[in-house]
C-alpha cells in the first residue's frame, strides 16, 4: 500500500473530559476519504487503542483540517509515535476552533470539515470512524495539498 499516494490530514478533537479545561487531541491521517455526498459523509481510519480512537468511542464530534504542502512539518509533529501530550504540539500551531465540535481547525489547511460520528465499524486493527459532515469551510486557496506516498511526505507536481 505504499506505493498509493494519499492525501494527508489532521483529524483533531477536544477531550472535556480531560481536567477543567480539557485538552485538544490530534492524529495525523492518510487513510480518510469521502464516503457520500448525500447526506455528506467521510470516512477516517483510527489504530485500535489509539488515543483518539478512544476518544471518538466516548464522544462524537471531531474536525478534519486537509493540510497544504507547506504543513508538513504539522504532519510529522502529530505522526510521532509514543508522544506524552498533545497540548505542547498544538502551541505554536495556528488554529481556530470550530463552532459545530469545539476540535482546532489548523490555520492554512485547504479545507476544514467538522463531524459527528454516524458508525464505527471495526476493520482488523483498526476503527473506521464514519462521519457525518456539520460545517465545510474553504481558508486557504493557497499551494497544493500534502500527500504521502512511498513512506515520505511529497508535494504535487
Amino acid at each position: 500500500m505504499s506505493r498509493l499516494a494519499a492525501g494527508v490530514v489532521l483529524v483533531t478533537a477536544h477531550d472535556s473530559d480531560d481536567g477543567p479545561r480539557g485538552e485538544d487531541v490530534g492524529m495525523t491521517a492518510t487513510a480518510f476519504m469521502s464516503v457520500s455526498l448525500d447526506p455528506p459523509l467521510v470516512l477516517v481510519s483510527l489504530r485500535n487503542g489509539s488515543r483518539m480512537d478512544d476518544l471518538l468511542a466516548e464522544q462524537p464530534l471531531w474536525a478534519v483540517s486537509l493540510l497544504s504542502e507547506s504543513q508538513r512539518h504539522v504532519a510529522g509533529r502529530f505522526a510521532m509515535k509514543g508522544r506524552i501530550s498533545d497540548r505542547l504540539l498544538f502551541e505554536d500551531i495556528p488554529y481556530t476552533r470550530g463552532e459545530a465540535s469545539g476540535a482546532p481547525l489548523v490555520g492554512g489547511a485547504l479545507a476544514t470539515l467538522e463531524c459527528r460520528t454516524e458508525q464505527r465499524v471495526t476493520a482488523g486493527d483498526h476503527t473506521l470512524a464514519i462521519g457525518r459532515v456539520l460545517t465545510a469551510h474553504l481558508p486557504s486557496a493557497e499551494g497544493g495539498p500534502l500527500t504521502y506516498f512511498r513512506g515520505r511526505y511529497r508535494q504535487l507536481g
